[in-house]
């Protein structure tokens, strides 16, 4: 069974030929390649992995792992990002998924009633056009929900049970002003008083066509590498989407420096140390091969 990294960013030094946006933590020289994402990868022996976009969400921005999605179509699938507000979405994932490798998109906003007992309906809500889209011509949705809309997700879900869902980073929902960068270059998250049980997101697990990435530890735990203040939120996640519907990731490069790649390879082992030997495999590739229709190697 292939060992899949599930969620990670690749980005080269912003040109004209490869143009993007650019931010104090990814300045225009910085550079995170393919190629060298490839070479920790085989130096850790994993297989294949999900290039999601970062650095804007135009066509132009796309055309970094458009190429990498080309030069490597065997190791890679992709997940790329619709403008906010954009007249025509599903023309623009058209243009972005013609035998691309681009497999899906990440969003995280829904765009409808901010209260929850408004009346939900689904084609008033602004992103209604992207689950459209993906219901017609089978993408995957990468979903990051915003705090305030979390809510909205299970009205969608409900309305396309067809979709497939990905729930990133422990299926964590931030809240406004609680995101920021610490001294490695890292997100982190504030999740003051998090329970697992009471989370929106988590009681998505009723839907069997939602699956969650373990992955981002460092953004949420208190602690260093294993992060073992998340054990018990790892095993709400096993309990509630169970192995077949979880994904291992390591959110390369944020990780890169600290606790270092080869760390993350073992981090599933050290939160849910008491898995069989076939769920580990799923949750460390195996769920992502056949739930994102990885090509064989």
């Amino acid at each position: 069974m292939p060992r899949i990294d599930s969620h990670l960013h690749v980005f080269t030094k912003a040109s004209p030929e490869f143009p993007r946006e650019t931010t104090a933590v990814c300045p225009a020289e910085r550079e995170e390649s393919a190629e060298k994402l490839l070479s920790v990868m085989t130096e850790h022996q994993i297989d294949q992995a999900v290039l999601v976009q970062m650095g804007g969400a135009s066509i132009a921005h796309h055309r970094y792992l458009l190429h990498c999605l080309e030069e490597y179509p065997n190791r890679f699938l992709g997940i790329g990002l619709v403008p906010e507000a954009h007249p025509n979405p599903a023309e623009h994932m058209a243009a972005l998924t013609d035998n691309t490798g681009i497999i899906g998109f990440r969003f995280s906003t829904f765009g409808g009633p901010r209260d929850i007992f408004a009346k939900m309906d689904v084609r008033e809500f602004a992103a209604y056009p992207i689950w459209k889209s993906a219901a017609e011509r089978d993408y995957v949705l990468w979903l990051y929900p915003n705090a305030i809309n979390a809510h909205l997700l299970p009205y969608l879900i409900q309305e396309f049970p067809q979709v497939r869902v990905v729930l990133n980073h422990l299926a964590a929902c931030p809240g406004k002003g609680k995101f920021n960068w610490d001294e490695f270059g890292r997100p982190q998250i504030q999740v003051t008083g998090y329970n697992l049980f009471m989370h929106t997101t988590y009681r998505l697990a009723r839907f069997e066509n939602v699956n969650v990435h373990l992955s981002g530890q460092y953004a949420f735990s208190r602690e260093e590498f294993p992060y073992k203040d998340l054990a018990g939120w790892h095993r709400g996640l096993l309990s509630g989407f169970g192995a077949k519907r979880l994904m291992w990731a390591t959110d390369f490069p944020w990780i890169l420096e600290e606790p270092g790649y080869d760390k993350l390879t073992t981090v599933i082992e050290e939160l849910l140390p008491n898995l069989s030997e076939a769920e580990l495999a799923d949750i460390m590739g195996g769920n992502a091969k056949r739930i994102l229709r990885f090509p064989d190697l």
